[in-house]
């Protein structure tokens, strides 16, 4: 159906369908390729990050852990929009950003870190872990604190060092408060669409990368190339595969729950 002619439509069943999911050059392939490897990168290097910067700020040594994890929470508490745009031009701005401030007092020359589907992608990522890595690294501090100090002073009693008391007490003992907040955040990442669109697709901005993840996909079919068969029919794929993941890793914390 075209939008400016109601009147003037067919039925196609299917193609759609057929289009996005089973042609190469529809771009719906590539761009949930992207979506998978910036959800599995985005969410390895969060854990482990947040894991370990946990354990630091659970050290008895620390001092001001409470102004350090006030202050942590900031890039989360921010409000999306204003975080996305301050770092457009704050940090990645080709002429007044911190980054190309660096490299001339450097002696080096400018870089436009939005331009390329490489560093743009390196980009979108650095933010989103700035963005998403706060709730992670509360997540891992409270289930940090919830385990039993006794553990670890019979674990040095027996010469166990850092290493083997992080795999056999504290990660056993954090993962089953862990898991859902690594799921919900699993399932916003690879539900992104505000980083990558404002960073390198916003209307009368354009970067120059040509970064596609399945959602940033689907907008720009509908409301960009008025495609909105298409963009429809990815949304209801996007769904499938959505309830898919949720279905699997439901069963997965069901059998980890009856073990």
């Amino acid at each position: 159906m075209n939008l400016y002619h109601w009147n003037n439509y067919e039925f196609i069943g299917l193609n759609n369908y057929v289009r996005a999911v089973g042609k190469a050059e529809s771009g719906f392939l590539q761009a949930l390729l992207t979506t998978l490897i910036w959800t599995i990168l985005n969410m390895v290097i969060q854990v482990v990050l947040a894991y370990f910067i946990a354990i630091g700020l659970n050290r008895k040594d620390l001092k001001g852990k409470r102004i350090y994890k006030t202050l942590l929470m900031f890039p989360w508490a921010m409000p999306a929009y204003v975080s996305i745009l301050l770092w457009r031009v704050g940090i990645f701005n080709t002429e007044f950003g911190l980054l190309n401030k660096i490299r001339v007092f450097l002696g080096m020359s400018k870089k436009n870190y939005l331009a390329t589907n490489g560093a743009a992608f390196i980009s979108c990522m650095i933010l989103n872990l700035w963005m998403a890595l706060p709730f992670m690294i509360m997540m891992m501090d409270g289930a940090l604190q919830s385990i039993d100090r006794s553990y670890y002073e019979s674990a040095e009693l027996d010469g166990a060092g850092f290493f083997r008391k992080n795999i056999h007490i504290t990660i056993p003992s954090i993962k089953g408060i862990v898991a859902p907040a690594v799921i919900m955040t699993t399932f916003t990442t690879f539900k992104q669409f505000d980083i990558l669109y404002l960073l390198t697709m916003q209307k009368g901005s354009y970067s120059g990368a040509t970064l596609q993840t399945i959602l940033t996909f689907a907008h720009q079919n509908a409301f960009v190339s008025n495609n909105y068969g298409l963009s429809a029919a990815v949304s209801i794929v996007i769904f499938f595969l959505i309830m898919l993941f949720s279905v699997m890793t439901n069963r997965q914390i069901k059998e980890a729950n009856y073990e």
